[in-house]
């Protein structure tokens, strides 16, 4: 029997049923099961409320940013249109930062579980949007559920920083939504809404341009503006669920239309994306985000996008060593495994396209591999092969294909949909168990990056990453072997090495610092970045008590920069140990005068009196007590400047 009489048969079996005698209405059931989605959700994220903030961008864009931690005022406002900050244009979720410090300050808890009742929004809406588009409850359900409880998406919702990802797709589904709306019923104010929806998410994040490219495959299955019967006669008639409130059955069958006719009527929304587009690369080049062709060929990019592609593809399936950051590969990609990747995508790209008449699996294909292309790294942002965040709108094509197909095989072979209520549910618990997992190790940055850097290799990132968690727990020296792990991988720039020696210097690594120093000097590209890197330097050989070299170098550090304030100073100091206090004076003096701090002026004001310029001192004392943020703070760092030089306070 051919498929046609199949389906036929089956909608005249359909049709012979006596009336449903359920105890619960369509509609009701389907509140019930989005209650159902939102309580699952939510008792696999609560432990996010125990999480921290992490240092993989919470700090920046929550903790200290001065713009988010002033809450949600009218100058926030203004710098969330304005601002490229953290290599990005996103306002709604700046704003959406702001108000959670405005309600829930830096309590971590808040901010964290936010994004939970996000996602579990999200989940709801995805339920809804395929129900009501496919007539199917149980399917549309079961995609949900995998969106809602996938390891990989734990990423986007445990992370605080990411709010952008489930907030731009809150906005994605919303608009979906709209779509099938005016797809049924018209009008010019059903499309504005979409517009409108859509131009809140990308808002929000800019990954979902590719929302105009999902709408044509969203007409083609379930729609059916493409060609093709309704998608209520086609091959799933019989598991036609009874209609409901959100069943596209009782908002009307859509009209076929032609190609052109909807390539053209997403025209404005194509504009949308194409304004995004740019104001993206103009936010990522400020950043200096972008990756240039010296730093990642346009062989290594094409190479990387076939292994993504599958890497993808295989976490889905086997949500193992997931992790926040996925390295650039130190080596070339051996070109076998090019190769490989390339032959798999093209093969089950040619099996979709010869199955294309069961509808779902050209859709539920081409939206995964068509919503990656933003970020599979044509374009190469930042340094990973790869995100965990970048799968959370293209999977959902994927568990539309794998769950339809199953449904399609089931109604086949006339196995009871009941019987695969029991692997559903196996499926379901174990992505959660594995999720809980995931989730744990978003608890705090050490917990991150030494998960990080179990599961990949080469990871300079996650040394990095480590190393500063641990600086801040006040754990020097497992700090330092992090930071130098990390810079054996990939060298530091000029500043980055200038800070690191700061911090070795700190912790008494007195000669470790001095080779660091070196180092950022022969990294730097200015004259001024050299002076300071030689000024620094100067000061550990004073503390090591080495004067005659202290000298030399910060002579060097000025014929770098005459105007360098550390060198003056340092230069200063050692004259006033010398017993030359007009010297000492004027070189203090001028570094005060170019860089007005408290320390500065305290030193001042002890050389003055040295000098016997008493009156002249009080005023310079004066002017350290009303400019110093915290006196005492600045009183030590004196007494430490001075007892380095081997100078007794007053």
């Amino acid at each position: 029997m051919s498929s046609s009489a199949t389906a036929t048969a089956m909608q005249a079996t359909e049709a012979s049923r006596p009336p449903s005698n359920s105890f619960m209405s369509g509609e009701r059931r389907s509140a019930v099961l989005c209650l159902l989605l939102v309580l699952l959700t939510l008792v696999l994220y609560n432990p996010v409320v125990h999480n921290e903030f992490t240092n993989l961008d919470d700090d920046d864009y929550i903790v200290h940013n001065p713009h988010v931690t002033a809450g949600l005022t009218w100058d926030t406002v203004k710098w969330s249109f304005r601002t490229y900050h953290a290599a990005n244009w996103h306002p709604l979720t700046w704003l959406s930062h702001a108000l959670d410090y405005q309600l829930f300050k830096l309590n971590p808890a808040g901010h964290h579980y936010v994004s939970v009742l996000v996602h579990a929004s999200n989940a709801v809406l995805l339920f809804l949007l395929l129900e009501s588009a496919t007539g199917l409850t149980w399917p549309s359900l079961m995609v949900a559920a995998l969106f809602a409880l996938h390891p990989v998406n734990v990423e986007s919702v445990a992370w605080a920083a990411e709010r952008k990802n489930v907030l731009s797709m809150l906005f994605f589904l919303l608009a979906m939504l709209a779509y099938g709306w005016y797809a049924r019923r018209g009008g010019g104010k059903r499309y504005a809404l979409v517009a409108a929806l859509f131009a809140l998410g990308l808002m929000a994040k800019s990954e979902i341009i590719t929302l105009p490219f999902v709408l044509l495959l969203w007409d083609y299955w379930p729609l059916r503006r493409i060609g093709g019967e309704p998608v209520f006669s086609s091959r799933f008639s019989v598991l036609k669920e009874e209609p409901s409130g959100n069943s596209a059955a009782t908002a009307g069958a859509t009209v076929p239309r032609s190609f052109s006719f909807l390539l053209l009527e997403k025209v404005p929304l194509l504009l949308l994306a194409a304004g995004s587009g740019v104001l993206t690369l103009l936010s990522q080049r400020s950043g200096h985000a972008l990756r240039t062709l010296g730093e990642f060929s346009t062989r290594a990019r094409f190479g990387n996008i076939f292994v993504a592609y599958v890497r993808y593809l295989g976490k889905a399936l086997w949500p193992a060593r997931l992790t926040a950051l996925y390295p650039l590969p130190s080596k070339p990609i051996p070109i076998w495994q090019i190769l490989a990747s390339a032959a798999t995508l093209i093969l089950l790209t040619a099996l979709v396209i010869c199955w294309r008449n069961r509808r779902y699996l050209p859709v539920g294909w081409f939206w995964l591999l068509g919503t990656l292309v933003p970020v599979i790294g044509i374009i190469q942002v930042g340094e990973q092969t790869m995100a965990d965040r970048y799968a959370y709108l293209s999977y959902i094509g994927l568990f539309v294909a794998v769950v339809w197909g199953v449904l399609e095989i089931a109604q086949a072979r006339k196995i009871p949909l009941a019987w695969l209520a029991v692997p559903a549910i196996l499926v379901l618990v174990t992505l959660g168990a594995v999720s809980r997992r995931q989730i744990a190790f978003w608890h705090d940055s050490e917990s991150l990056w030494r998960h990080a850097l179990s599961v990949t290799e080469d990871n300079y990132r996650a040394h990095d990453g480590l190393a500063r968690a641990l600086a801040k727990e006040n754990r020097p020296e497992e700090a330092i072997a992090e930071f130098n792990a990390s810079q054996k991988l990939r060298a530091y720039n000029a500043s980055a090495v200038l800070d690191l020696g700061v911090y070795e210097q700190l912790n008494g690594h007195l000669q470790e610092a001095i080779q660091q120093y070196a180092r950022a000097f022969d990294a730097s590209s200015d004259s001024r970045s050299r002076a300071t890197a030689l000024s620094c330097m100067a000061v550990a050989f004073m503390q090591m008590g080495d004067m005659n070299r202290a000298r030399t170098t910060y002579a060097a550090a000025l014929q770098q920069n005459s105007g360098n304030s550390g060198a003056l100073i340092g230069t200063g100091l050692l004259a006033e140990r010398d017993g030359d206090f007009a010297s000492a004076v004027a070189r203090i003096s001028r570094a005060a005068e170019l860089e007005p701090s408290d320390v500065s002026y305290l030193l001042l004001a002890q050389a003055l009196r040295r000098a016997g310029r008493a009156a002249e001192a009080d005023d310079a004392l004066a002017q350290a007590q009303r400019i110093s943020p915290n006196l005492a703070q600045a009183q030590r760092s004196v007494a430490d400047a001075l007892a380095a030089a081997g100078i007794k306070a007053n």
